[in-house]
């Protein structure tokens, strides 16, 4: 089952941390968005991999918008 993970705020895609195919662990940071001149990393709600990425560094990006999936 594949799990969504949506940007938590309004702002610009400032570095993808993780690829397609990489692990990651519950809480690790998948993408930093800059909003208002602050870094706020998005993170794994679980374990997984990284199935899609659907954001590219410099997007702007909106609150709710899918930014990675994972499997």
């Amino acid at each position: 089952m594949a799990t969504e993970v949506p940007a938590h705020i309004t702002g610009t895609v400032w570095k993808i941390e993780k690829k397609v195919g990489d692990a990651v662990a519950a809480g690790d940071v998948l993408v930093i968005l800059e909003s208002m001149k602050m870094e706020m990393p998005v993170e794994a709600p679980s374990a997984g991999k990284v199935k899609e990425v659907r954001c590219k560094e410099a997007q702007a990006v909106q609150e709710g918008q899918v930014l990675v999936v994972l499997e």
